[in-house]
């Protein structure tokens, strides 16, 4: 079970720097650097991007006399960050760490599957919210969005079809009962299982949401 975030103020300058970088602004809650970002400091991207929205708005004095030092100097807030990250156990667990939530969820979403490390869960993600807009007539190759989710997700659509089909056996109501070797359908299944309670909307909302790390 994850613990309580511990907040180190150190922090504020790692986030300020990916909060400065073009285009200025808090970053999309899945993009690449801010996932990177929450999986070093071990906080789900969610605080993060709460503590960028306190950036933007200069919520306390503390903010605003990092914001007076660093915003205008990049330099100056670079070293300062790169004399952090040289801090003895920063970037590991340890001390420096102690305290600070684990929220393993979200930093397995974005690693290979053990079995197979083409893929990734969130990956998975994006392609169950394809398949619920698909039939399996057109969960082939040729089908264009299964091309364009390939294109972006850096597989081939063969891959994605492979997970499709995988999906297909994952599903209730198509009565599917074959058995499959498959190393995807274990990670398939719990998937499924962890979105069976969203709503159509919500699984697409959360895939729109993912697509920002691989863009």
């Amino acid at each position: 079970m994850a613990r309580n975030v511990v907040w180190h103020d150190d922090y504020w300058l790692l986030l300020m720097q990916l909060y400065l970088r073009k285009p200025v602004g808090v970053k999309p809650l899945y993009s690449r650097e801010m996932v990177n970002l929450s999986m070093e400091l071990h906080i789900a991207p969610q605080a993060l991007q709460n503590r960028m929205q306190q950036i933007a708005r200069l919520d306390t004095p503390r903010i605003e006399r990092i914001w007076q030092t660093y915003s205008d100097n990049p330099r100056r807030l670079a070293r300062a960050v790169r004399l952090l990250r040289e801090m003895k156990g920063f970037g590991a667990a340890g001390e420096f760490y102690e305290g600070v939530e684990v929220q393993e969820t979200f930093e397995r979403d974005f690693r290979p599957l053990a079995d197979d490390e083409r893929f990734t869960p969130a990956m998975l993600i994006l392609i169950l919210d394809l398949y619920f807009q698909l039939t399996p007539s057109t969960m082939v190759s040729a089908t264009p969005e299964v091309g364009a989710l390939a294109r972006l997700l850096g597989l081939k659509a063969v891959d994605v079809v492979q997970v499709l089909d995988v999906y297909q056996i994952c599903d209730p109501y198509l009565e599917r009962n074959e058995v499959t070797l498959s190393p995807l359908l274990l990670p398939c299944q719990q998937i499924w299982q962890r979105m069976s309670d969203k709503e159509p909307q919500q699984l697409n909302e959360l895939a729109n949401e993912l697509k920002a790390y691989f863009k």
